[in-house]
């Protein structure tokens, strides 16, 4: 199962998951059609997005749910401002835990260990050819909680230095093949990506491994629309944009600058014009986040927008904002 990018990854696991299930089940009560040891390979891990305008494609969660992980955070009050549905998985109203990646890789356990740090450290420094580069996400503690509602989908994540070229590997105990496969896909990508500009390194393939991939019978109906916009075109059709490159070297000041930003605005306490965000020291990659988070505070608050911020984003951006929220076509 190998792909050029996730727009075809995308569309082939969903046809084979609900046009060729292994299994009928309903784990916890939700139905579900499912396969067992799914495995996909994308080339081009930086086109990482689903172009099909049935899927509607979320690309500001899609940034916040990444840089989320990036910050370190658990709280429900970041991420949950993106996605309202994710507070039906926090036990206390005020967190996540086995959504919440951050912690687990850059705080891991009792001895709080930076994972990130400790990988990057080894495939830099000693031993680029190494196996053992990876970041652990589920803990075996999750299981003990009683009535746990938000245990961690993904087991871990590896990555291998080979002939120039960074490679990483997903490996998830279960992944909703509709859903939980966009954003997880995007935010892997976006850390092998975020790795390689560290340690100076093309990107390589990217490899995904789900234990148990699944549809759930309420997105029956919504997956066969987008099959069905599939097969009304080439399924390995030439994405009609190609996804932006994340600058070179080490992006960790421009994301500390991007959170604080992407905080203030979040709640409230500032607003900003385009050409505001068009004067921050930030490349124009981490300056067209910031564009995304202002445009969505005036979404997410119910304001009349401002369209000089959709204008001065990149035409993919644009593409897939109004396609999510079509009030913006007029824009």
């Amino acid at each position: 199962m190998r792909f050029n990018n996730f727009h075809e990854a995308y569309i082939e696991t969903l046809d084979t998951v609900y046009n060729e299930p292994q299994f009928y089940n309903a784990p916890r009560g939700n139905k579900s059609r499912e396969k067992l040891s799914y495995h996909l390979t994308i080339e081009n891990p930086i086109e990482r997005i689903c172009y099909l305008s049935s899927r509607k494609t979320n690309i500001v969660f899609n940034f916040a749910e990444a840089l989320w992980y990036a910050s370190g955070d658990n709280s429900l009050a970041f991420i949950g401002y993106y996605n309202k549905k994710m507070r039906a998985y926090s036990m206390n109203g005020k967190s996540l835990t086995g959504t919440a990646y951050g912690p687990k890789i850059f705080e891991f356990g009792n001895a709080k260990i930076n994972q990130w740090n400790q990988i990057k450290d080894l495939l830099m420094n000693n031993d680029p050819d190494s196996k053992r580069a990876f970041i652990q996400i589920f803990d075996a503690t999750e299981l003990v909680i009683a009535n746990n509602l938000d245990i961690s989908c993904t087991l871990g994540l590896q990555f291998f230095v080979r002939e120039g070229k960074l490679y990483m590997a997903s490996f998830m105990r279960a992944n909703d093949a509709f859903r939980g496969m966009v954003s997880d896909v995007f935010s892997f990508t976006w850390m092998q990506e975020l790795m390689a500009r560290e340690l100076d390194l093309e990107i390589g393939e990217f490899f995904h491994h789900v234990g148990s991939i699944h549809i759930y019978q309420p997105d029956d109906h919504w997956t066969e629309r987008v099959l069905a916009e599939a097969s009304s075109v080439s399924k390995h059709k030439k994405a009609m944009f190609e996804f932006p490159r994340m600058p070179s070297g080490n992006n960790w000041p421009f994301i500390e600058m991007v959170l604080k930003y992407e905080a203030l605005l979040r709640n409230d306490q500032i607003s900003m014009t385009a050409i505001e965000i068009e004067q921050l020291d930030l490349p124009e990659y981490w300056k067209q986040v910031v564009l995304l988070f202002s445009l969505y505070q005036y979404i997410a608050y119910q304001r009349p927008m401002d369209d000089s911020l959709y204008h001065q984003l990149w035409p993919v951006y644009q593409h897939l904002v109004v396609n999510k929220w079509p009030i913006l076509q007029s824009k």
